[in-house]
């Protein structure tokens, strides 16, 4: 049984060569969350298949038809095309060092196939904003989409920032009067810029939030360490040391 045939976006996040011809796809799905599909034939060099196999690029966003089957680990895809055509995310180098960020972070979150269309509209619209950004967003995008991805899985941090709390408890995931007795805290300017960047509802804004990059380097090391508190098995993100070599 091959299961029902639906038509839904995705946002590709990784794909294997499998066989021949084929590949293993990894696809957040607007319907289904995360799947695995086998796309067949869209390596080969045929006139028809050639080109294919670079629509599942990571970070791509395509109109897929799909079967689906839950009981399958592995479905199929019958159809495909770019839902959006990228001008710059798989052209420019920093562009595309925050995408393949950003679809690391959210590949490590997703853990069950499951239904999120607020999730797959907000990872949707922050590709879209880092393809058209300026360099400002550009830089600040990973921070920003880090400290607001967390709301969807049920660790976001509290923005109670102020004077009166100037820490940032990271295993509380709120900020706090006393310093806190363990070492993952931010205090200064590192609690005041996360404070800000949490204000932050569109990617455009960011505009605005200038950072020397040793200060985003740090605040992100930072981030990395929260979500190691608070997903188990997260380990650690292989993209961030390409990203702060580019960004730079």
């Amino acid at each position: 049984m091959t299961g029902r045939i639906h038509k839904t976006k995705g946002i590709v996040l990784r794909s294997v060569k499998y066989g021949e011809t084929s590949l293993v796809v990894t696809v957040f799905t607007e319907l289904f969350g995360i799947q695995s599909y086998l796309v067949n034939g869209v390596r080969t060099a045929t006139k028809k298949g050639s080109g294919k196999a670079n629509l599942f690029q990571p970070a791509a966003i395509l109109d897929l038809v799909v079967y689906h089957n839950e009981l399958k680990n592995l479905n199929r895809i019958s159809e495909f095309k770019w839902s959006v055509l990228y001008q710059h995310i798989f052209s420019d180098v920093k562009k595309n060092a925050v995408a393949l960020f950003l679809v690391e972070l959210l590949t490590k979150c997703l853990k069950q196939p499951e239904s999120n269309s607020d999730l797959f509209h907000f990872s949707e619209d922050a590709f879209l904003h880092l393809d058209q950004s300026e360099d400002a967003v550009t830089a600040n995008m990973p921070l920003f989409f880090a400290l607001h991805l967390p709301v969807f899985f049920g660790f976001r941090i509290t923005d109670n920032y102020s004077e009166k709390n100037p820490f940032l408890n990271l295993w509380e995931g709120k900020f706090e009067a006393q310093k806190p007795d363990h070492p993952g805290f931010l205090e200064g300017k590192e609690a005041e810029i996360t404070s800000q960047l949490l204000k932050v509802l569109l990617p455009e804004e960011l505009e605005t939030i200038r950072l020397h990059h040793e200060f985003r380097r740090s605040l992100m090391i930072s981030y990395e360490n929260y979500y190691a508190l608070h997903l188990q098995d997260f380990g650690s993100l292989r993209s961030l040391p390409v990203l702060r070599e580019i960004l730079s």
